[in-house]
């Protein structure tokens, strides 16, 4: 055995879970992803997507991936800054930039390599960027790659936030970078504070909407648009494999950045372009989340519905307020066997364990769809609320399900 596979020989944490019954990753889906998917063959009710706006099934947007097919294939074979541009791509761009407010969209292949691709190559050796401790892996992965100095400040915290730019020597280029809404805890950032003291400290942001589009703002423009900062926050980034139903991920930002980035940002220029059907399911799931504000409005509704539902049965949601409900467990086995006896009874949550948070943050991540409905709700939080009681995770004192 050579010495890189021994030193993984020892390695069985995935296998200890397996063998006590409670490794809850990699469970295969066999139908599509709806509110109900299949599992094993039985019927499961799914609050553990990112389909946000529930569009992942339109028929429009499989449509529209068919013709892509139809008239580009399934892929570019080459990299956008090579063979692998489209006018699809371009008429995406078009479309983004619009959407975002600002002068010019890029996209890339994923999500995870905007942040890796664009936080690494927007700042030097003498400049600084500044990450909210809670930013996405993708984010923090950018930040590896930059030859720049990376502070981290406090969770939402704008006091830390502020003590971290005051270190920062005045004449460097300073770069916060947040999410709009943090994918575990659900709480959303405090833009208005951030952009207060980028103005008193001469410093840019930069915003990962991954989970905003679809969520906030005006037709779900995302989290600039929610305050009304567009102009406000230099560059704005997103995701298409969330609330728009695809694959892929764009910065929106001002013409010349984006033209450095063309040509700078690695991630982009050594991989492959998004294929042509997710480009284009990416158009029509724009098309549909512009032409009908009532899916974020009843996402928005059905979110304080079970934030409300998940309160007064006793759970801790820390400081959520948008559709990713975390509920706090505190502990990673109950939080790991909590969402095996949940699958079993037909209930998909995400566990979220150490040392991915603290050990003593560990919790099930709840998320919402706008094609949820209230009975789904009141189905899943009744058989949550019975399998945490009978582990102790919250009291039998609190108030009774419906």
């Amino acid at each position: 055995m050579r010495k890189l596979q021994k030193a993984f020989s020892g390695y069985d944490l995935p296998q200890q879970a397996m063998r006590a019954g409670i490794y809850p990753y990699f469970r295969t889906i066999e139908s599509d992803q709806d509110t109900v998917v299949t599992i094993n063959g039985m019927k499961v009710m799914m609050f553990g997507s990112n389909s946000y706006l529930g569009l992942t099934n339109h028929p429009r947007i499989k449509e529209a991936a068919k013709k892509a097919i139809d008239k580009y294939g399934t892929g570019c074979a080459g990299s956008r800054f090579l063979n692998g541009t489209l006018d699809i791509h371009v008429q995406l761009e078009e479309r983004i930039a619009e959407m975002a407010g600002k002068e010019q969209a890029l996209c890339y292949s994923t999500g995870f390599q905007v942040n890796l691709g664009v936080v690494s190559a927007l700042t030097g050796r003498r400049d600084y960027i500044l990450l909210d401790e809670y930013d996405h892996a993708s984010i923090i992965e950018g930040s590896r790659l930059s030859f720049s100095k990376v502070l981290k400040y406090a969770h939402n915290d704008m006091t830390s936030l502020e003590n971290k730019l005051r270190q920062c020597a005045p004449e460097s280029i300073k770069l916060i970078v947040a999410d709009g809404i943090f994918s575990m805890e659900g709480d959303i950032v405090k833009l208005p504070e951030i952009v207060e003291l980028a103005e008193k400290y001469d410093a840019s942001i930069m915003i990962d909407d991954a989970h905003s589009i679809g969520v906030l703002g005006d037709q779900g423009r995302g989290t600039a648009s929610h305050f009304g900062l567009t102009d406000k926050v230099d560059l704005i980034m997103g995701t298409f494999s969330k609330s728009l139903a695809s694959l892929g991920g764009f910065i929106a930002s001002d013409r010349d950045t984006i033209n450095f980035l063309k040509h700078n940002s690695r991630s982009l220029i050594f991989s492959a372009s998004m294929t042509p059907a997710s480009a284009a399911s990416v158009l029509a799931a724009m098309e549909i989340m512009m032409s009908e504000p009532e899916r974020i409005s009843h996402l928005w509704e059905i979110t304080r519905y079970a934030l409300k539902g998940f309160r007064d049965m006793g759970f801790d949601t820390g400081k959520s307020e948008t559709p990713i409900i975390p509920l706090f467990i505190r502990d990673n086995v109950k939080a790991l066997t909590l969402t095996q006896q949940l699958l079993s009874d037909g209930i998909f949550v995400n566990p979220v364990v150490s040392p991915a948070v603290p050990k003593n943050d560990s919790l099930i991540r709840y998320s919402l769809m706008a094609t949820h409905t209230k009975e789904q709700v009141d189905i899943s939080i009744d058989k949550i609320t019975r399998a945490a009681r009978e582990l102790g995770i919250i009291s039998s004192g609190a108030a009774e399900p419906a």
